[in-house]
């Protein structure tokens, strides 16, 4: 019905930067919140930074100053940009859309699938 197919992770040195996209298809009629969200080993799933629809942010304090959130609402995709990157910042990160399929329907939280950063040198 609706899935969310994210991309953009890998491995990078600390002090670099890298770009996540998550993009969203099937049957959507509008977006409310984007978010990314992350989970490193041995750690419990954390909210790194949300977006609404009318462009209002929400930052982790560990990743204020470093991480940029935005959306495009036409392409239904929400991106990431993550610049001086910590061995701390090392994690899963999974997108995460509320959104709704019909004008009558109550919004569903649907999950990327996770795309791995690690930052080491």
């Amino acid at each position: 019905q609706v899935q969310l197919v994210e991309s953009g992770g890998g491995l990078v040195q600390p002090g670099g930067s890298l770009r996540l996209s998550c993009a969203a298809s099937g049957r959507i009629y509008d977006i409310n919140i984007m978010g990314w969200f992350r989970q490193a080993p041995g750690k419990e799933r954390e909210l790194v930074a949300t977006i609404t629809n009318g462009g209002g942010t929400n930052y982790a304090d560990s990743v204020k100053g470093r991480f940029t959130i935005s959306r495009d609402n036409a392409k239904n995709t929400v991106f990431m940009t993550m610049n001086s990157l910590k061995p701390e910042d090392t994690a899963v990160y999974y997108c995460n859309m509320r959104i709704r399929s019909y004008y009558f329907s109550a919004s569903t939280g649907y999950w990327g699938q996770g795309t791995q950063v690690t930052v080491s040198s």
